[in-house]
């Protein structure tokens, strides 16, 4: 990068209150990235940061596509707003149907919202009026999973189940129950890919049901792949057990797939990874490769004609966002969508995977590594805490990776790894000789 071009450090940083992020540490030795492309960030010291991380999960396709940006640009000359409400406009039907056509079954109609909280929050307002509407209204009860992320709405932080995002916020949602998570390393330290052992742990909901009565239980919603809490992959058999037991009883499955949507896993989602069929998905990040705030939440047919019964007069869901179905965001997600069919990345992701799950498994031994994770491009490393400071040693791993040039994710101690899915061998190659390296280097 040209010097001459680096922007000039904000002389003031204390306005800007960092979410998920320590303040006061990062103001004093700021990172700030000034511009990117392909699997690279620019840092404002003009080094070139390998992107191990595609962002936050979202950017897919990798940073500064072509096709999206002209699509965001040209959007924005021709229409910047429309109102979604008692209005339209020709892209956001557009989008919706191209979206339903990479949905297997008949998850075909698409409800937009503009992020992945407001996309969870939207599923369970769905399920509880759904229930409602087809005479079941005393379903009002619904399951999450301990260690599940379900964003930060307080319908997200109630069926999620990860301690530090729950406990300043107080009560939260009132009926509300949780299934233990799948992970045990006893039994599954260093599997590769699905652990054999754990799938009877989706009984539970059959515990759980006992206790309230089915007849009070409008949903269950669970990560198929728990990202944010760590890579927590799923039991070979939980996910269809699931499916089984919310048939039997008549309750809403519904999958969040805001991580594990659009190619993550080498498929276009988990549902079609895990050949598991929810009612309801959560979507966002990927769905506009992270260019612009958008998400959407996809239904079965018989949840959207359920409440297609009344008058035609009549507003069928008093729900929705000021920028539901934004034209710049379904120019930039049409786009996004164009540019993973072209270059085939879903598949490319694919084909990557086996090389990914080598390098993540070459890590077993490296210094306070006490396990391994992954699936599809998805990898955690977990590591051996500091004796009474949790956190601190994969913080470190990331400021220390960072000073290589090299961007990953941390989450407690484990290190989280999800990169856009153009990145190449030689890429991965150095992701991994990164973290071993730098493992060696801190206590």
């Amino acid at each position: 990068m040209d010097g001459s071009m680096t922007p000039s450090q904000p002389n003031n940083l204390e306005a800007f209150w960092m979410p998920f992020t320590m303040n006061r540490q990062f103001k004093k030795a700021p990172r700030m990235l000034v511009s990117a492309e392909g699997m690279y960030y620019t840092s404002q010291d003009g080094r070139r940061i390998l992107d191990g991380a595609a962002g936050l999960w979202c950017v897919n396709a990798g940073h500064r596509r072509p096709k999206i940006v002209e699509a965001v640009q040209r959007q924005i000359s021709e229409l910047d707003y429309a109102p979604a409400f008692q209005m339209g406009h020709p892209l956001a039907f557009e989008l919706a149907s191209r979206l339903t056509t990479i949905m297997p079954g008949d998850l075909d109609h698409v409800f937009f919202t503009n992020s992945g909280s407001e996309s969870v929050d939207t599923a369970l307002k769905i399920a509880l009026a759904y229930q409602r509407a087809r005479g079941e209204g005393t379903r009002q009860r619904l399951i999450g999973r301990e260690r599940g992320y379900h964003g930060v709405g307080f319908g997200g932080i109630s069926v999620g189940g990860i301690v530090t995002n729950r406990k300043f916020f107080g009560s939260l949602l009132n009926g509300v129950d949780h299934m233990p998570h799948t992970h045990d390393k006893a039994h599954q330290a260093f599997s590769r890919g699905q652990p054999e052992w754990g799938g009877h742990l989706a009984d539970e909901l059959e515990r759980i049901v006992t206790l309230h009565d089915a007849s009070n239980i409008a949903a269950v919603i669970v990560e198929p792949v728990a990202g944010s809490t760590g890579v927590l992959i799923p039991p070979q058999g939980y996910l269809q057990r699931l499916r089984e037991i919310c048939d039997k009883h008549g309750i809403l499955l519904i999958f969040d797939e805001v991580i594990t949507g659009f190619g993550r896993l080498g498929a276009s989602f988990a549902t079609e990874y895990f050949g598991v069929m929810p009612d309801i998905i959560c979507t966002a990040k990927g769905i506009t490769n992270g260019t612009i705030p958008m998400g959407a939440v996809f239904v079965r047919k018989h949840i959207y004609d359920a409440f297609m019964t009344g008058p035609e007069g009549a507003i069928e869901l008093f729900h929705g966002y000021t920028y539901s179905g934004h034209p710049v965001a379904c120019a930039a997600a049409l786009a996004t969508l164009d540019t993973y069919q072209e270059d085939e990345l879903f598949q490319r992701a694919a084909d990557l995977a086996p090389y990914w799950e080598e390098a993540v498994h070459g890590l077993k031994g490296a210094r306070h590594v006490i396990d391994l994770r992954n699936l599809g491009l998805i990898a955690g490393i977990e590591l051996e805490p500091l004796p009474g400071q949790p956190t601190k040693r994969a913080f470190e791993a990331f400021l220390k990776c960072y000073e290589r040039g090299v961007m990953i994710r941390t989450t407690g101690d484990i290190i989280a790894m999800s990169p856009p899915l153009i990145i190449e061998k030689a890429e991965i190659d150095r992701l991994f000789t990164t973290v071993r390296e730098v493992l060696e280097t801190i206590e």
